[in-house]
């Protein structure tokens, strides 16, 4: 057998917290310099307070990771949040370095891990296609041969020398994923940023993944929440489970183990402090919760309970505009229904979003809920994915028949019949 293209031995990566080395990024080393100072005046105006136990504490994002990939293999990277996927990514990707252990990549990597990775928001289209090439290492005379192709793939022929910050996220997208597919790259790693694309364009990479992997015969890495995807596009699966490779194998193995494993119910999420919240330095999740509407003693949500969403998040703005997107999707990552409430304006402390779902809608099933805060109704900030799991239990009328209803949804609609006398000839 030839050498693998990927080879993961005894990866490790440790985060040291509250500590004053270890800092991956420039925003990291300011970040800490920023919280150095404000420690020192806050110490210095309360002498008489005691000082917080600094020690550091270590938390291993990923711990003896071992895996290898063959040339053309197509394989799903799956977990739930927290499970040390995009920590994974960044490693292969050399944005961050391991604690320990090794990663051999045989091969030229593209890696597309958030939306316009890479791009230079003042630049056009077009000079963002060259720039990308670049980083990727093609020549200018490769770039002009895949050039047209990916302008047509993009779909953004109209824009291509407007900049790029004044795309939209599915703009964003659609050409960092033209570019990073098209320039030829003998590894792709590819993290769950096609969740910002509409359905046609999510179908449309798939198919380019396919036709990469099996045409030319290139490695394919692919982190999605979206079952389905996943089990369409990949051969082999490795299941992360607190930072350490529990499943891996066949896609379907490995994917029926993982959906097997997902809890039926994790109606709320909450966090106390905004230092331990998910969220970027301007909004953070403070608490979402799954809230069913049950009577007469009733002990578990049914197809006819209605539903009540709460979503709070710490907000750290001067002046902003933000409206919340909720998608509901089954347990292989199905989205069932999108829906968004209307732009806000928040400044500095807590807000609270509040969505309705009515009974006698959804069929019987397990639900994820992720949320999508979004500033001034076009730019994406922060995407929590299945953040919380519930299961609606069968009910209905009809006792006769006990299969399983068909269909995503399961609406209880007025129906009206009419008939009239009449005489048979």
């Amino acid at each position: 057998m030839n050498a693998p293209v990927i080879s993961v031995k005894n990866l490790g990566k440790c985060y040291r917290l509250g500590s004053s080395t270890g800092h991956d990024t420039l925003r990291d080393h300011l970040t800490h310099t920023a919280r150095s100072i404000a420690r020192l005046f806050s110490r210095s105006s309360s002498a008489s307070t005691n000082v917080e136990d600094n020690t550091p504490t270590e938390y291993w994002a990923l711990k003896e990771v071992a895996f290898d990939v063959q040339q053309g293999d197509v394989v799903g990277i799956i977990g739930r949040n927290g499970a040390g996927k995009s920590t994974l990514l960044k490693i292969l990707s050399q944005i961050t370095d391991p604690t320990e252990g090794e990663v051999q990549m045989r091969g030229r990597v593209a890696s597309l891990l958030e939306v316009g990775t890479g791009f230079h928001p003042e630049l056009s289209g077009r000079e963002n296609i060259f720039l990308n090439g670049a980083i990727l290492g093609m020549t200018q005379r490769e770039i002009k041969r895949k050039f047209d192709e990916i302008v047509e793939f993009a779909e953004v022929e109209k824009f291509l020398d407007t900049p790029v910050k004044h795309y939209s996220s599915g703009m964003y997208v659609r050409l960092a994923f033209a570019v990073a597919a098209h320039l030829e790259p003998e590894i792709l790693i590819v993290d769950e940023v096609l969740a910002v694309g509409d359905a046609q364009f999510q179908k449309k990479c798939i198919g380019k993944m396919q036709d990469v992997a099996r045409s030319d015969g290139r490695t394919i890495l692919f982190v999605s929440h979206n079952m389905t995807a996943v089990k369409t596009l990949c051969t082999q699966a490795v299941l992360l489970e607190k930072g350490r490779v529990t499943h891996a194998g066949s896609v379907n193995e490995v994917v029926n183990t993982y959906l097997h494993k997902s809890s039926a119910n994790e109606l709320e999420r909450n966090f106390d402090l905004w230092e331990n919240a998910p969220g970027t330095l301007q909004v953070r999740l403070k608490s979402l919760k799954v809230i069913p509407e049950l009577k007469n003693g009733m002990l578990q949500a049914t197809v006819r309970t209605p539903i009540r969403i709460e979503c709070e998040l710490w907000t750290h703005f001067t002046e902003a505009n933000l409206n919340l997107s909720m998608f509901l999707n089954d347990i292989g990552g199905e989205c069932i229904f999108n829906t968004s409430s209307t732009a806000h304006a928040v400044s500095n402390g807590i807000c609270k979003f509040t969505c309705f779902i009515p009974g006698d809608l959804l069929n019987d099933a397990i639900y994820t809920i992720s949320v999508l805060v979004v500033r001034d109704r076009s730019v994406p900030l922060y995407n929590f994915k299945d953040a919380v799991t519930f299961e609606l239990l069968d009910e209905r009328k009809n006792k006769a028949w006990h299969g399983k209803w068909p269909g995503a949804v399961r609406p209880h609609l007025d129906w009206k019949f009419e008939q009239q006398c009449s005489t048979h000839p």
